[in-house]
């Protein structure tokens, strides 16, 4: 075993019990108690440092990981991160409100950089809300952030943590005071800037430093992906399409079971839904539209011709703000409870080398603890995780 899971616990914090769970949509039927289980073997510098049970972080997923998810997984005994789609910054201070009402665990709240981000893309004052709620971890997805949105969030004691597709990117974000690196691997769902698989980069960067967390980021789906992941040098997973086949996942039901349905061949990398972000490749779902236009692009009529709606979506529910709005074809927003429309022309993030994994929906507190002990038995008889068994570059 890698010397970053070195059996050292962090500060206890007893048997956590998560009896009820709710979504935004109102109260979900009461369900059996989730237990976080204390002694195992899986505490790691990212445990130490956030005094935490699991090495587990669930990724703060754009319209899908609410409050509802973050809460769980934190009380579960990970760290949830609120995933911040393209929204006005008094829709995060409410979601972050949310989630201090419904936790006092570590979490996090994950942004969004990217070139042409739209009306509400992040700003600075989305930071500045980050600083004022006391966020303990606030990570940044796509491109890199600006020196001083790090440098203030670091000033006010908040620890920063930087997606890195790449050994290169990595070395910028450690340049800017990254507090962990998060290490998008090509098989990781959502906006993915990496060729380089998940394993083979965890080792990359592991050799690149020994001072900061390195969370493995892509195909983490079940114990054994997650405990080769430990094994090759990271000291935690970030968790993304496992967790959209979550009961408190904010995604349609149909997205949801086309996780469950799906296999490792049935997702790619596109640009194809960039109507609002040209030029962003993406791992999604293989549906219609993929299929279609997938090593095409160049070729998408823009604007786009009749019909131009393809569904329609509610932006920011749970919020004073909520309201609806048609949905374009190309357009990456992804089908939530509140999406109309048909599922073959709509963005569907997700990991073919998860999917092969995933076998049901299930509450998000039971896939963290289950997930997390049997990587820990998986890790006390480690015979064969030294290959890189399961990458095999489908995604």
């Amino acid at each position: 075993m890698n010397g970053a899971n070195d059996g050292r616990s962090p500060p206890s914090s007893g048997d956590v019990e998560l009896d009820e769970e709710r979504s935004d949509s109102g109260p979900e039927p009461r369900r059996p108690p989730i237990y976080v289980l204390e002694g195992n073997t899986l505490h790691t510098r990212l445990t130490r440092e956030l005094g935490v049970n699991y090495p587990f972080v669930s990724d703060g997923m754009p319209f899908v990981a609410l409050p509802p998810l973050v809460i769980a997984v934190s009380e579960a005994g990970g760290v949830g991160m609120l995933g911040v789609a393209p929204e006005p910054a008094d829709v995060l201070d409410a979601r972050l409100q949310a989630i201090r009402a419904g936790t006092q665990k570590p979490f996090g709240a994950n942004l969004l950089v990217t070139q042409g981000g739209g009306q509400h893309a992040t700003t600075r004052e989305h930071v500045d809300v980050c600083i004022a709620r006391r966020v303990p971890v606030v990570s940044f997805q796509g491109e890199l952030p600006p020196a001083e949105w790090v440098a203030a969030l670091k000033a006010a004691g908040l620890r920063v943590w930087i997606q890195a597709p790449s050994a290169e990117a990595a070395r910028q974000a450690l340049a800017l005071g990254a507090d962990a690196l998060i290490a998008q691997g090509r098989q990781a769902s959502g906006i993915n800037h990496s060729s380089t698989p998940t394993l083979a980069l965890v080792r990359e960067l592991r050799a690149m430093t020994d001072t900061v967390p390195v969370l493995a980021a892509g195909g983490i789906a079940d114990g054994l992906s997650a405990a080769r992941a430990l094994f090759h040098g990271a000291d935690g997973v970030w968790v993304g399409t496992r967790m959209v086949a979550s009961v408190e996942a904010y995604a349609h039901p149909g997205y949801k079971q086309r996780i469950v349905e799906g296999d490792a061949g049935d997702s790619d990398l596109t640009t194809v839904f960039g109507s609002a972000w040209p030029g962003q490749r993406m791992r999604v779902l293989r549906n219609r539209v993929v299929r279609e236009w997938t090593g095409r692009e160049g070729r998408v009529p823009m604007p786009t011709p009749p019909p131009e709606r393809v569904a329609s979506t509610r932006l920011f529910p749970g919020t004073p703000g909520s309201t609806s709005v048609d949905v374009p074809r190309f357009s990456a927003f992804v089908p939530t409870p509140d999406t109309e429309g048909d599922l073959e022309e709509l963005a569907m993030p997700a990991s073919g080398a998860s999917m092969a994994r995933i076998e049901s929906v299930l509450p998000a507190g039971q896939i963290v603890v289950e997930l997390m002990e049997r990587a820990r038995r998986v890790l006390a008889d480690p015979h064969g995780l030294e290959a890189d068994a399961d990458e095999d570059g489908r995604g």
